[in-house]
């Protein structure tokens, strides 16, 4: 097994936030934030598919071999989440296994003891620790302690594009920005939107400002805002990255009224495979949804993907990856032991099975556990496969998502900032002075 060579990267925030649409549903019955019914443990999980079933599966398959162990499921929309999340956490409620992205909102809640240390736990059982890729550790790290378990599957930002439309259009995936604005171009008189972005959902489009500062200024530059250097928001890259995304976004680089389009209801990968959009910047995660919603688009090898192009002049590697290395469980420091009995069985016995790291790579995605390369390479997916698990493995840098790598003040101010720079609200200046007065809060 190749595992992925974390002493070449560093791994600094936190996932894109994973983007699945449904109401928020409840499975095994909870009877209130933090507790479950019949004495069990509770765990909250966002809801879409082929996620929810996935999940459902393995609580179901845990809960049938282990009568005193049973786990009450909550799903909820990604976005309805992260509000209940955070407030029940807050009031002491929180559920027994508690879902999340690690990072800097990991971060705030293991310093407000509010999840449990896990790290003499993982050292107790190494088995289990080595089955993950080492890299998927680092959003799950805290001062030197892991207060989490990573789980599910890498999924990097990656440009996804329609290749029915680039065949009509006799044109190739760009390489350079300089490609981009071609495309946009020719796309537009074509009367097809170059990109599809769910603009409302805000962090959709903070992937393309991830990527550009990234190739731009390289990693050094977020990494001098992650650590809260002074006026570390102020890099010229950072003016650069806002002003090349305003050129798009003044070249009609984007659907028309990408601000009303929200990520959970899919409606921005609907544009793409429904040829109303030809390329798409999103995470990996989106392929096992296409492949499910898409009319047989990804079956019949329409959908295409490519990394994102190089900037001329600029300082990043054109390997270098941002996204998520994982997704992350943590136990209630409320729980009751009982409680974290069962969370801590379940992540031994339950969370990744070989019928749960089946389930995944039959979705399309590629799970974080290591020995994987025969499934991969036998999947009907295994050029995707292959492209992602590529992607993460050979990366020099894989930078996570800025907004949970910052504190949650500064995330939403981030957020808030982003949604003003992609409406041109304010200008790049005044987005990098806005950002860097958030700089230690």
């Amino acid at each position: 097994m190749k595992q992925f060579q974390s002493s070449r990267r560093s791994f600094l925030a936190l996932a894109a936030i994973t983007p699945f649409a449904a109401m928020a549903t409840t499975a095994c019955g909870t009877s209130g934030p933090g507790s479950a019914s019949g004495g069990g443990a509770s765990m909250w999980f966002l809801s879409g598919e082929p996620n929810q079933t996935t999940i459902q599966k393995a609580v179901d398959a845990f809960g049938a071999a282990n009568a005193d162990n049973k786990i009450a499921v909550t799903y909820f929309q990604n976005d309805a989440f992260k509000t209940k999340i955070k407030t029940a956490i807050g009031a002491g409620q929180a559920p027994t296994i508690i879902y999340g992205w690690g990072g800097g909102t990991l971060k705030s809640y293991a310093e407000a003891n509010q999840v449990e240390d896990l790290t003499s736990w993982f050292d107790a059982n190494p088995d289990l620790k080595n089955k993950f890729f080492p890299s998927s550790f680092g959003a799950a790290t805290v001062n030197g302690k892991i207060y989490a378990l990573p789980n599910q599957y890498i999924a990097p930002i990656v440009l996804f594009y329609n290749k029915n439309l680039f065949d009509k259009a006799g044109v190739q995936p760009p390489k350079t920005w300089d490609d981009v604005m071609s495309l946009v171009k020719t796309f537009n008189d074509m009367g097809v939107a170059p990109f599809s972005l769910g603009g409302q959902s805000r962090w959709t489009s903070m992937m393309w400002l991830q990527y550009l500062l990234d190739r731009i200024g390289g990693p050094e530059v977020f990494k001098a805002i992650f650590d809260g250097k002074p006026n570390a928001w102020m890099d010229p890259a950072v003016i650069e990255t806002g002003t090349k995304i305003q050129e798009l976004v003044s070249a009609d680089g984007f659907i028309k009224g990408f601000s009303s389009i929200t990520a959970d209801s899919k409606a921005d990968q609907a544009l793409l495979f429904t040829g109303k959009a030809a390329m798409m910047l999103h995470g990996t995660w989106t392929f096992g949804a296409m492949k499910k919603d898409g009319q047989n688009f990804v079956q019949n090898g329409k959908l295409g993907f490519a990394a994102f192009p190089t900037i001329p002049g600029g300082k990043g590697d054109p390997k270098n990856g941002v996204g998520n290395p994982a997704q992350y469980m943590s136990i209630s420091a409320k729980a009751t032991d009982t409680e974290k009995e069962t969370a801590k069985k379940f992540f031994k016995d339950g969370i990744m099975t070989d019928t749960v790291i089946d389930a995944y790579i039959e979705s399309g995605s590629v799970p974080i556990v290591n020995g994987i390369e025969d499934k991969l390479a036998s999947s009907p997916d295994k050029d995707f496969l292959n492209f992602v698990y590529d992607l993460g493995k050979n990366a020099p840098n894989f930078q996570q998502s800025w907004d949970q790598a910052l504190s949650p003040t500064a995330a939403e101010a981030l957020l808030n900032n982003i949604d003003q720079l992609f409406l041109k609200s304010i200008t790049p200046q005044q987005f990098a002075e806005n950002m860097n007065a958030t700089l230690g809060k």
